[in-house]
């Protein structure tokens, strides 16, 4: 007699057919993610992010500027990299072969993507237990997973920007598995099968922190896991656990001493300063987290609030955290980088890109058994009235969310617009119409507007000079505004310079930054001299530094 719980062939048959299905859609999805890579980041859409102005440029700087400028430091300037080299690196590659371009930068982050959505569903496979007898390949929560994410129009506009947050998912995804199969490894006989893992594991804890400083909060997710593929056993766990650690803190002292210390420390310490501006404190501490969790609505209306019920089924459901630890990292990997947003209390939407990805995984396992839930009402075995009840109620809610997502998704791909790429291109036009000028430019978009057009530029924000010495070390031709010229940028500017707006151009959505003004800088006959309190000598090594850079003329070229 055949077990209650096994499926009969045509149900079987069914299963692998909705599993082919959604893999197949998913795919469709995903494909869809490289129409139009050059468009703005969608106008008019839940999220106002300041990264679609700034960080596609500031954090591929390096890169940008090595295959522009022959080097990547530029000093007094903002220069992540020297903390954050990961990603420029992955970018300068790319740049070898295409040149620097907006779309190649964009095309980068969707094959990240890609490649987030294959670790996704590998990762799920090798966890997901064997429900009800059936053979792991028949069980949909990998294909669901892999549906949710391509589907999402959340994740959808944050992977075409060329930013840190997807490097930052597909490397944590790959710690977990190396995590996965360091202690089985243990067990083979070769000395490389056995400790590949291990060391592959230990390689990648550095590499996740120097692509983004807060990967520091993932990592009790990863040894959660570890623990986990340990057994729960100390002895496996610590002959794993502890020569990765090793490996991981030897590969990032290696890359602070040989490189940062001696060279970079100035810069590599002004990222940190540079984010000190927010943080909770104890008065707005409830405040706080009640946004950090609140915020989460970003991920998606449907989408969010099915996963905090999935965290809280899960936590509840202490069996099933046991027999399936994937849940159980999962949640830890959203609560440690949710504690950092509300630790940092800088809320943008594309921090929580970071916690997307771990919640819709744990949707697609908590909901995934609905399909099994329903046997009972195709086949007549005993069950429970509410069990059907509640499998239906789930698959609807999974339908109404791919429904949703994909229709807001297509939507996006259906109507793209172009003001920021067309208004970087005039504003190109007009620079280089004028060559008597120096066409290096000033601009908090500064970074940006050298990847979509090739530009010289310094930035007017950030920097570890005051803008007044910079503006006096490149001398600037250009400066490119959003919408007014600051009065703290006008003092910076008027000691050297009488700044002459040329042009205008409108761009993007924000009512802070929806138009971009082109001033020419026209040197002063009198330098007016600076302000005492502002008067202060550039250090003997700095002027080593700068002495050792390519003039403005150089850099112009």
């Amino acid at each position: 007699m055949p077990h209650p719980n096994s499926i009969p062939p045509r149900a079987s048959l069914g299963l692998r057919v909705l599993h082919a299905g959604m893999l197949a859609a998913a795919a469709v999805l995903f494909a869809l993610h490289y129409v139009h890579l050059r468009a703005d980041f969608p106008n008019n859409s839940p999220w106002e992010d300041w990264s679609k102005y700034t960080d596609e440029g500031w954090y591929g700087d390096a890169a940008i500027r090595h295959y522009q400028l022959g080097h990547w430091n530029v000093p007094g300037d903002f220069n992540p990299a020297a903390a954050l080299p990961v990603w420029p690196f992955v970018e300068g590659l790319l740049f070898r072969f295409t040149g620097v371009t907006l779309s190649a930068a964009r095309a980068l982050s969707v094959t990240v993507f890609g490649l987030i959505l294959l670790a996704s569903y590998l990762l799920i496979r090798r966890w997901r237990p064997r429900a009800h007898g059936e053979p792991t390949r028949q069980n949909l929560s990998p294909a669901l997973s892999v549906l949710l994410l391509a589907a999402s129009p959340f994740c959808f506009v944050f992977t075409r920007l060329a930013i840190l947050e997807p490097m930052l998912i597909l490397l944590t995804l790959l710690a977990l598995h190396a995590a996965t199969s360091a202690p089985r490894a243990l067990a083979r006989a070769g000395w490389l099968e056995r400790w590949a893992p291990t060391v592959g594991l230990g390689l990648l804890l550095p590499l996740v922190v120097l692509t983004k400083t807060t990967g520091l909060f993932l990592m009790p997710a990863v040894a959660f896991l570890l623990w986990s593929a340990s057994g729960r056993r100390l002895g496996p766990f610590l002959r794993t656990g502890v020569p990765a650690v090793v490996i991981g803190v030897l590969g990032w002292l290696g890359y602070f001493l040989v490189a940062v210390r001696p060279h970079y420390l100035g810069d590599y310490r002004y990222l940190f300063s540079a984010n000190a501006y927010t943080g909770i404190t104890l008065g707005t501490a409830v405040s706080v987290v009640w946004d950090a969790f609140t915020s989460g609505m970003w991920i998606g209306r449907l989408l969010y609030p099915l996963a905090v019920l999935a965290v809280v089924i899960a936590l509840v459901r202490v069996r099933t955290l046991r027999s399936q630890p994937l849940m159980g990292t999962l949640i830890l990997w959203s609560a440690g980088y949710g504690a950092f947003l509300a630790y940092h209390d800088n809320l943008q939407p594309r921090y929580y890109l970071v916690i997307a990805v771990p919640l819709t995984l744990l949707v697609a396992l908590v909901f995934e058994p609905a399909w099994h839930m329903l046997r009972p009402v195709f086949h007549a075995t005993h069950s429970t009235p509410a069990r059907p009840v509640l499998a239906l109620a789930s698959m609807c809610a999974l339908a109404a969310v791919v429904f949703t997502d994909v229709r807001q998704s297509v939507w996006y791909v259906r109507h793209p617009q172009f003001t920021l790429v067309d208004a970087a291109r005039s504003l190109a036009e007009v620079v280089r119409a004028n060559p008597s000028q120096s066409a290096l430019v000033l601009s908090i978009s500064g970074s940006d507007l050298s990847l979509m057009t090739g530009l010289p530029s310094i930035c007017d924000d950030f920097g570890t000079l005051d803008l007044a010495k910079r503006v006096a070390l490149y001398k600037p031709g250009w400066y490119a505004a959003w919408n007014d010229l600051e009065d703290d940028k006008m003092d910076a500017l008027s000691r050297f310079y009488t700044p002459v707006r040329v042009a205008t151009f409108p761009a993007m959505d924000d009512p802070d930054r929806n138009l971009l003004i082109l001033y020419r800088l026209d040197p002063r006959k009198t330098i007016e001299p600076a302000p005492k309190r502002t008067r202060k000598p550039i250090p003997k090594s700095l002027q080593t530094k700068i002495g050792q850079q390519p003039s403005v003329q150089q850099l112009e070229h």
